[in-house]
């Protein structure tokens, strides 16, 4: 609700904003998905997680790098997605 509000307070560019950072969900989702197909092992994907939170913890405090802080914290996201995929199929 809030995010209407938002968007409705902020008018038709904002919302065009939002729609365009979406590269960088679909860049890192990319990068996820041919790095999936190399049948890495649960211990690279943490260190893949580890990584993106660390670089979007140290890109928040760049000036000219923190507009680009959705990459590493997708790729930390959609990693962390990819390693409970993976020890669901072994659980199963």
């Amino acid at each position: 609700m809030i995010l209407v509000i938002i968007i409705i307070w902020k008018g038709k560019v904002m919302l065009r904003n939002t729609l365009g950072s979406g590269w960088g969900v679909l860049l890192p989702g990319i990068v996820i998905a041919l790095m999936s197909t190399m049948g890495l092992s649960a211990d690279v994907w943490r260190a893949v997680i580890v990584c993106g939170l660390l670089l979007s913890g140290g890109m928040i405090w760049h000036r000219q790098l923190r507009h680009f802080v959705l990459l590493p914290s997708c790729i930390a996201l959609i990693g962390g997605i990819v390693l409970i995929t993976m020890n669901l199929k072994l659980m199963g």
